[in-house]
């Protein structure tokens, strides 16, 4: 850590690095919060709401906050909403705070006048990202092998609500969008017709025929 760095933050140099800083922004009365470490100077706070990144800049005092929707260890890391930033490491732990409480959006802006919160909510509102994510692999040459399989899918009224991610030519249903853990499976078409399905994270792939697949995958993502 230079200099330039240990001046720009010398409370979180003097607090032995941020997630220590926020901790003891926390004790001091100013939220509560669980940060994790992560694999460069800033950190996540996992929350319902997807985790929560916190990454100081390098070239000015600012703390920069994002949204992270996780992947998991089957597909493509993520996403990220750019949300705000702000210089005040105390209102930093507020806001984050009520972020993991559930605070709705709109109290959230209007508290922390630092969050830019309507493109995320929107895209939340819209059911996005789910809906942008069918229409890009519904449109995207490098998935045309795919688009079959990918318009059966989303013509489904279930099927079309879940989040699509395509890896190794298999499509990947997810059920909830901010839990990369949450029920999911995939289908992959070697022949036209022939459709070979497999749960995550289980290794072991069955054929469905044709006529099966809909409800078979319906069962799959919603049976208890």
């Amino acid at each position: 850590m230079d200099t330039h760095w240990k001046n720009l933050y010398p409370d979180v140099t003097a607090a032995g690095g941020l997630v220590s800083a926020m901790k003891k922004a926390a004790k001091l009365g100013r939220g509560e919060i669980w940060p994790e470490p992560s694999t460069s100077d800033g950190i996540i706070i996992a929350t319902a709401r997807g985790n929560v990144s916190v990454v100081p800049a390098a070239e000015e005092r600012l703390f920069r906050v994002r949204v992270h929707i996780p992947g998991c260890a089957w597909d493509i890391p993520g996403f990220n909403w750019e949300i705000g930033s702000t210089d005040d490491l105390g209102l930093l732990v507020e806001a984050v705070t009520a972020w993991r409480e559930g605070v709705p959006f709109d109290e959230l802006a209007a508290r922390f006048t630092f969050l830019k919160l309507d493109e995320f909510a929107g895209a939340l509102e819209r059911g996005e990202p789910t809906a942008s994510q069918w229409a890009d692999l519904l449109s995207a040459e490098f998935h045309r092998g795919q688009w079959s399989l990918l318009r059966r899918l989303h013509s489904d009224e279930v099927l079309g609500n879940m989040f699509p991610v395509i890896s190794h030519r298999a499509v990947r249903l997810r059920v909830d969008l901010f839990d990369g853990a949450s029920r999911q499976v995939r289908v992959y078409e070697p022949d036209e017709g022939r459709y070979e399905v497999c749960g995550v994270p289980e290794a072991t792939w069955v054929e469905v025929p044709s006529g099966d697949l809909i409800a078979y995958l319906r069962a799959a993502l919603t049976e208890q």
